[in-house]
C-alpha cells in the first residue's frame, strides 16, 4: 500500500495542487470526526457509562489518533491549509446557525460546542438566558 495519494504526473503542478487540496480536505474531515468522538467520549464519561479502564483505554486511543493526524499534516505540509479550511468550515456552520432562530439553534448545537480554535461558542449563554 502506498503512503502517498497518486493523483497523476509527478511533474504536473496541477496534480500536486490537487493532491494537496485533497489531503487538506480529508484531514480536515478526519479532525472534525475526531472532535466529535472526543465530545462523545466526554459525554459518556460524565454520564458514568464508562469504567476507569475504559476511560483510560479510550483516552490513549484518542491521544494516538490526535498524534497521527498531526504527524500526517506535518508530513504532507498542510497544517496551515487544514487550519484555514477548518476556520472556513466553522464560519459556514456559524453562518448557517446564525440564520436559525435561537430555539432551533439551541436544539441543534450541543452544550459546550467548541470551534476549531478551541473557543466555546455562546451556546452556554443562550441556555443561561433561557433560565432567566
Amino acid at each position: 500500500m502506498s503512503e502517498r495519494i497518486d493523483i497523476g504526473g509527478a511533474d504536473d503542478p496541477d496534480a500536486a495542487e490537487l493532491r494537496s487540496g485533497l489531503v487538506t480536505l480529508v484531514l480536515s474531515l478526519v479532525e472534525i470526526v475526531d472532535e466529535a468522538l472526543e465530545r462523545e467520549a466526554v459525554r459518556r464519561m460524565e454520564s458514568g457509562d464508562l469504567d476507569p479502564e475504559e476511560i483510560e483505554r479510550l483516552g490513549r486511543h484518542l491521544a494516538t489518533l490526535d498524534e497521527e493526524i498531526t504527524a500526517l499534516e506535518r508530513r504532507e505540509g498542510v497544517e496551515d491549509a487544514v487550519s484555514e479550511l477548518r476556520g472556513q468550515l466553522d464560519g459556514v456552520v456559524d453562518d448557517a446557525l446564525t440564520g436559525l432562530d435561537d430555539q432551533t439553534r439551541a436544539e441543534l448545537e450541543p452544550e459546550g460546542w467548541t470551534d476549531s480554535s478551541g473557543g466555546v461558542t455562546d451556546a452556554d449563554e443562550r441556555h443561561d438566558d433561557d433560565d432567566g
